[in-house]
């Protein structure tokens, strides 16, 4: 039997931890607090997390090719350089819907940035529906709307033959497939293939192993669950301390580490004081599988 361990490796309350990412010349995971408006880095070597403030709400952080890094800015793409905490608008999207902002974004083999947007919540997962579309980043630093009438674009990760883009918009409680063009960046016949238990509640950031299987983690489920693309069905679930698990990624010198982010925005006091962890960022280890380095944006 594999003995995992979770661990709390932030202790902050982020209100809406997302997007970890491993950076392995740093030995650092990267993620951000959507509406603490902060992108930070935790060092594994020291412990220490530094942060950067932002003026809107930042959704998703990326390694770029060239060093620094990507993020999603309320509704822009942006270049983030850390040493000097400077962030410059690449492309604007969703001009027309004044209440959007981003959500998850990660980087596509070739090197394009995905990200989703969606309407601002009136409370978790309570939104204006079907505001949202799926847009792509290319490294010349045009952008293509995939698709719209999207609830809450979220998980997004790509088959390790790269023929298969994975997807969920959260409010489907569905974890969708298509097939991928990696030439184009193109993505067509979408399906289900799987939809969540009512206790694994609503499926949120998602990351893939050396195995080809798919992680996700469940807000308001408190748990990360393991699912075959291939069958649909779910090979392990993982329980955290905390509900509002909000993604995952896999890092480490090996990376057989992975990581899970959280929030507590949307609890009150009592519910806090029964998960004061509520908003961490936790360590999983000894689940017996590895996962791949992130890509990087190529422009």
């Amino acid at each position: 039997m594999l003995s995992i361990k979770v661990e709390c490796i932030v202790d902050e309350n982020c209100k809406i931890g997302e997007s970890p990412v491993w950076e392995e010349k740093e030995n650092s995971l990267l993620y951000v607090d959507i509406n603490g408006k902060k992108i930070s880095r935790w060092n594994s070597i020291t412990k220490q997390v530094q942060s950067i403030a932002v003026d809107a709400p930042v959704s998703s952080v990326a390694l770029r090719k060239s060093g620094n890094y990507v993020i999603t800015l309320g509704t822009r793409f942006a270049a983030l350089k850390w040493n000097d905490r400077s962030v410059t608008t690449i492309m604007e999207v969703d001009k027309d819907k004044l209440n959007n902002r981003f959500n998850d974004g990660k980087v596509d083999p070739e090197g394009r940035y995905f990200a989703g947007t969606m309407a601002e919540e009136i409370r978790p997962a309570v939104l204006e529906r079907q505001q949202g579309s799926l847009y792509t980043l290319f490294p010349d630093h045009s952008v293509i709307k995939q698709f719209d009438q999207v609830d809450i674009s979220n998980g997004l990760d790509w088959s390790l033959d790269h023929k298969t883009f994975f997807y969920i918009d959260s409010l489907s409680y569905s974890v969708d497939a298509f097939d991928y063009d990696l030439q184009t960046g193109k993505i067509s016949n979408r399906r289900s293939i799987y939809k969540l238990e009512k206790e694994e509640s609503i499926p949120d950031g998602m990351c893939i192993d050396i195995e080809g299987k798919l992680w996700v983690a469940c807000y308001d489920g408190g748990r990360v669950i393991r699912l075959d693309p291939e069958t649909g069905k779910r090979l392990q679930t993982v329980k955290l301390p905390v509900d509002k698990t909000t993604s995952c990624c896999f890092g480490g010198n090996d990376y057989s580490e992975m990581y899970v982010t959280s929030a507590c925005q949307g609890m009150d006091d009592k519910w806090l004081s029964r998960q004061p962890q509520a908003g961490g960022i936790f360590k999983v280890t000894g689940l017996g599988v590895k996962g791949i380095p992130p890509y990087s944006y190529a422009g």
